[in-house]
């Protein structure tokens, strides 16, 4: 009983790391001296990280590539965070 337990306990911590290290931009936001990026260096590269990321999201539901005004509306909603 103790047995089943234990390894229940190992698996669900396993599985709990998996969704922590999902890292976000503004985890990424660190300098090269491992310091957090301020002012507009952090804005700068806030913006950068939210394009590329909802860039790779822009699809359409059948699995192709936005374009045109169906990009620009999805991608201004994703940069938000909407």
């Amino acid at each position: 009983m103790i047995r089943n337990i234990v390894f229940a306990v190992i698996i669900a911590t396993f599985a709990g790391g998996a969704a922590f290290a999902q890292e976000t931009c503004e985890s990424k936001a660190v300098g090269k001296d491992g310091k957090a990026l301020a002012g507009a260096a952090k804005t700068s590269f806030m913006k950068k990280c939210m394009a590329d990321s909802c860039a790779t999201k822009a699809v359409s539901s059948e699995g192709k590539p936005l374009s045109g005004a169906a990009k620009n509306s999805f991608m201004a909603k994703c940069e938000k965070g909407a």
